[in-house]
């Protein structure tokens, strides 16, 4: 394993080698078809070791890529749609245009945290959205117990532009000079904390503009430092999958498959989809600890400090942006907020005499 990874060692001819690999449908004998390199899935699976160990070789060593037909009643869709929709007019009459990780804000309609906010205005229908064998089945197969499941509702209007392609969650949402930062065994690690996921919430021809995929993408160790190039996202471009769904169908990908959502060329749907972020348990510290009581006490001593400031606040400071309020603290101006650590380094650098609330 490469200790730490360099633009170097990003190289597309490796790139195509891994993504042109074909999905061998008889290596999943529960998956009833193939369809563009990835694997389709009956809505209704036992929840067996066999099964959970297939769909881990699926994410893991094969496409990377499932979905499952008919996942999600069409009943309990519209009754979670309809809360979805009630939301999103409530932010609207708020005057609240939700920022987006990789498109303008306000382009589209998005909820963060749909997940308490479902649940909260509605306890019944989300009971009976998120009481679903398919989402058990294939989060146990990934993450084992303990998973935490995220919610972002995501409506791409007619006219909403396609998504760079990327990876995701952890290292998929930082610049190339962060990503760099991690050690190669790190860039292993992240794909198997998270879990990504799409429920479909209306019919979506491709004309609407379906997550486009990479298959197999992966499997590329070097992948969250070449997503980031010019001739990576030219290849996607000219190579990419784009599976149409129907309502309730889910599909669940390994984070680290190059993806991004596309255009949608369609003249009135509104293509509303739930993103589902689950994590792994185990992306917990063992104690907690007030870090914005610690970064208050310290940073009159840190203002005339001789020692190493950045020592301190690495000790002291979240240095990480999530979990964030991203209704509070919205991926405006990058892929994340600025975290805790980055504001304490700013107050110092501007002279603040205390840092804000």
């Amino acid at each position: 394993m490469t200790t730490w990874f360099t633009a170097a060692d990003c190289d597309l001819e490796d790139f195509r080698a891994v993504c042109e690999q074909k999905t061998d449908l008889g290596s999943y004998p529960h998956a009833t078809g193939v369809a563009d390199n990835v694997l389709i899935y009956p809505g209704q699976l036992p929840n067996t070791r066999e099964v959970q160990a297939e769909l881990v070789r699926a994410l893991m060593d094969g496409p990377g890529v499932v979905v499952f037909t008919g996942a999600f009643g069409s009943d309990v869709v519209d009754r979670a749609s309809a809360v979805f929709h009630d939301i999103i007019a409530a932010q609207k009459a708020a005057g609240t245009a939700a920022g987006d990780h990789f498109a303008k804000p306000g382009a589209n309609d998005r909820v963060w945290g749909a997940l308490d906010k479902f649940a909260l205005r509605d306890p019944e229908a989300f009971a009976a959205y998120y009481d679903n064998d398919t989402l058990a089945l294939i989060c146990q197969a990934w993450l084992g117990r303990g998973y935490q499941v995220t919610s972002q509702v995501n409506v791409v209007n007619p006219g909403g532009t396609a998504q760079v392609a990327h990876r995701d969650y952890h290292l998929g949402f930082m610049s190339q000079e962060q990503a760099l930062g991690y050690p190669g065994h790190i860039h292993a690690l992240s794909p198997v904390l998270t879990l990504q996921g799409a429920v479909a919430h209306v019919d979506m021809p491709v004309e609407t503009g379906p997550t486009r995929y990479l298959p197999h993408s992966q499997k590329y160790p070097a992948g969250y430092i070449a997503y980031h190039r010019p001739e990576f996202t030219a290849y996607f471009e000219q190579n990419h999958v784009q599976l149409p769904l129907a309502k309730g169908d889910a599909a669940f990908f390994n984070p680290a498959v190059f993806h991004g959502a596309g255009t949608n060329r369609s003249t009135g749907v509104r293509r509303m989809a739930n993103l589902l972020q689950v994590s792994s348990a185990f992306g917990r510290a063992m104690e907690k600890v007030d870090r914005t009581a610690m970064v208050e006490a310290l940073y009159p001593v840190l203002r005339s400090y001789a020692g190493s400031v950045e020592n301190v606040i690495a000790a002291s400071a979240e240095g990480y942006p999530f979990p964030a309020d991203l209704d509070r603290d919205q991926p405006v101006d990058g892929m994340s907020p600025q975290t805790q650590a980055d504001l304490v380094r700013e107050a110092l650098a501007a002279g603040w005499s205390e840092l804000p609330r």
